[in-house]
């Protein structure tokens, strides 16, 4: 199994340290690195940036949020950065909620897996630069004929030959119909609270976007880049302390994170069986009792959806992962030593 480093997505400012990290990944070994966007930072310049100093790793974004950008837009971001690297792009894709991208992006939500559809056949078009790219979707026409149009648009072709014809697409996918249209159209998923004990739901999911007539991939050459936090404790004490510290980011996605009435990752914990918690955690988090709300996580979620414990017991969790058909364990990490002691232990 593959190791990432994933460098998120900043918060108020830039974080610190960020190239001493990527530089002990590449001497490490590890295999990537990822970055992430909300509604502040971006995920592809950050990988222009600290992917200058890097010749093996892979650069992959987890995610790029599909409505901030036109389908052109986003493969012109890769076709640029993937000649820079030298071919090392990973592109992670994702729809996001209705409040970002109605709120932020100002961007109509409906029809998330249509539109995900025509993305990555659009950019697909794109980078095999075969023809002049067009769409007859009704979610991204190309060329666009719709209210306001002048006429005047032009099917195109790049002007810039793509360094690869066909960079990898993994998607960011929660739900059932979403899972099953990832494997049937991509080349990687990108999951979210993906964990041993759920991993059995997922795989009914994943075997019916397989089994689907023009499938690109089988399970055999199919990317899963699951993320968790790993982390090297001494004892149970010091893993409680940090399941603890774990426990604010888990209520945040399980009551914070998008509305009441559409908070998907909300959802992806109630499939996981926690269906009264997580609607315990939301009611509180939403009425402003967040801290209320992150003492009801209980220690046993969060050591499943994290891998925290002694070097053997971390040894033990990631086999577990990894039998579960994970292929790249996307990590996150405070210091260059944490890493090159987790790049030891699983060498």
């Amino acid at each position: 199994m593959k190791l990432g480093l994933q460098l998120g997505y900043w918060g108020a400012q830039p974080p610190q340290g960020v190239g001493e990290l990527v530089a002990a990944a590449e001497e490490a070994g590890f295999d990537a690195i990822f970055s992430a966007e909300a509604w502040g930072s971006d995920a592809f310049t950050p990988l222009a940036w600290w992917g200058r100093e890097t010749s093996r790793l892979k650069l992959g974004t987890s995610i790029v949020q599909m409505s901030g950008r036109t389908p052109t837009s986003i493969a012109m971001h890769v076709m640029t950065l993937d000649h820079l690297s030298n071919g090392r792009v990973i592109l992670g894709m994702g729809v996001s909620g209705p409040q970002v991208v109605e709120g932020w992006y100002g961007q109509p939500f409906g029809k998330p897996l249509a539109r995900t559809r025509e993305v990555v056949d659009i950019i697909r078009k794109v980078l095999a630069r075969e023809e002049k790219v067009t769409n007859d979707g009704p979610h991204y026409p190309l060329p666009f004929r719709g209210e306001n149009s002048v006429g005047l648009g032009k099917p195109l072709k790049p002007i810039v030959h793509p360094l690869r014809a066909d960079v990898p697409i993994w998607l960011g996918a929660e739900g059932p119909k979403n899972v099953a249209q990832t494997a049937e159209i991509a080349d990687g998923w990108i999951p979210i609270f993906y964990t041993p004990n759920s991993a059995a739901m997922y795989q009914p999911w994943l075997d019916e976007g397989f089994a689907r007539p023009g499938a690109r991939r089988t399970r055999a050459d199919f990317e899963i880049a699951a993320t968790c936090h790993l982390q090297v404790v001494a004892d149970a004490e010091e893993k409680q302390l940090v399941l603890d510290a774990i426990k604010p980011s888990v209520s945040l996605y399980m009551g914070g994170m998008g509305a009441q009435e559409a908070n998907f990752h909300n959802q992806v914990f109630v499939r996981m069986g926690y269906e009264d918690l997580a609607k315990e955690v939301q009611q509180l988090y939403l009425s402003g009792e967040k801290d209320k709300a992150t003492s009801l996580i209980p220690n046993e979620l969060v050591d499943d959806m994290h891998i925290v414990g002694t070097a053997g017991e971390v040894k033990e969790r990631v086999a577990q992962w990894e039998e579960t058909g994970v292929t790249t364990l996307l990590l996150s990490f405070r210091s260059a030593d944490e890493i090159r002691t987790v790049a030891e232990l699983l060498a």
